[in-house]
């Protein structure tokens, strides 16, 4: 069994990434701007967010951060994306999710100019991701990717299952592991809630992909001896001997699976430093214009 260190692989693209702003900056370019918007003072939120900032400066960025209380009106968020939208000194954007209640998300995804668009949520950036064209990938798909290249783990014709259909991980982790190209080629079913015979699918699985957001849900009966598992869960759940008072838990049991794969990644730091590596890629790639002229 070895170990997708999402936390030494990421650190290895930065240094690639901050080496290539330099240049571009010692040849007279712009210095690369990310912008982040962040409502309330959800706990998973602040520690994403101050990591991303974390990561720009790493990469030699510019960055924003725009704070809003959770009683902030739709009218203002929506006039802060239009007011960014047209910042011609910012590159990319990312509203922070999940949103209050009483503002409409995809409404707000749907306003983000999709030039700047550098989370991948936007219609076009989705549309354009399902039928192969240039674009912004959803970062956490898009990390998935990048560790399953670094650690060179075949995907031609294996299969894959991916557990979890949402929006930001699973329905693009699905469609981006069909694709014509590595890493790709991959025989793909998702499983959700209200499939059948979820354990018999999860064993036939070279390619495990859980996104499902139910901390310990994959135990080893659920997996192939031999098979590849990314753990895309980060739930926060009680625990009374961190100072925190809580830790992250992935959506496998880790220490019973783990004797079982080849690869597995951990929770922390496997998929969520390449989460935010895979953003800053996105920014770098705004900045050069690289997808839209």
């Amino acid at each position: 069994m070895e170990l997708l260190d999402g936390k030494a692989t990421s650190a290895a693209i930065k240094k690639e990434i901050a080496a290539e702003v330099e240049k571009i900056v010692a040849a007279g370019g712009k210095r690369p701007h990310l912008a982040a918007i962040l409502v309330g003072h959800d706990g998973g939120s602040e520690t994403y967010v101050a990591n991303k900032v974390k990561s720009c400066g790493e990469c030699g960025f510019k960055s924003t951060l725009i704070r809003f209380e959770s009683d902030v009106t739709e009218e203002e968020l929506l006039a802060k994306v239009d007011e960014l939208n047209h910042d011609e000194d910012v590159d990319g954007f990312i509203v922070q999710l999940p949103l209050p209640e009483h503002i409409d998300a995809e409404k707000v995804i749907e306003a983000i100019d999709y030039h700047k668009d550098v989370d991948g949520f936007h219609p076009i950036n989705v549309g354009r991701m399902g039928i192969g064209l240039p674009c912004f990938v959803s970062a956490t798909p898009n990390g998935i990717l990048e560790l399953l290249k670094h650690y060179n783990i075949e995907t031609q014709g294996k299969k894959c299952v991916v557990l979890g259909r949402s929006n930001i991980v699973g329905k693009p982790m699905a469609i981006l592991m069909m694709q014509k190209h590595y890493p790709g080629d991959a025989t793909v079913t998702i499983l959700h809630s209200h499939s059948k015979n979820i354990t018999e699918e999860c064993r036939q699985a070279d390619i495990l992909i859980v996104a499902m957001g139910k901390p310990g849900y994959v135990k080893a009966d659920m997996v192939k001896p031999g098979a590849v598992v990314i753990d895309v869960g980060t739930t926060r759940v009680p625990d009374a001997t961190k100072k925190s008072g809580f830790r992250l838990s992935g959506d496998v049991k880790f220490d019973e699976v783990a004797p079982k794969c080849s690869y597995i990644s951990p929770v922390p730091g496997g998929v969520g430093p390449m989460t935010i590596c895979s953003l800053m890629k996105n920014t770098l790639s705004a900045a050069k214009k690289e997808f839209y002229k």
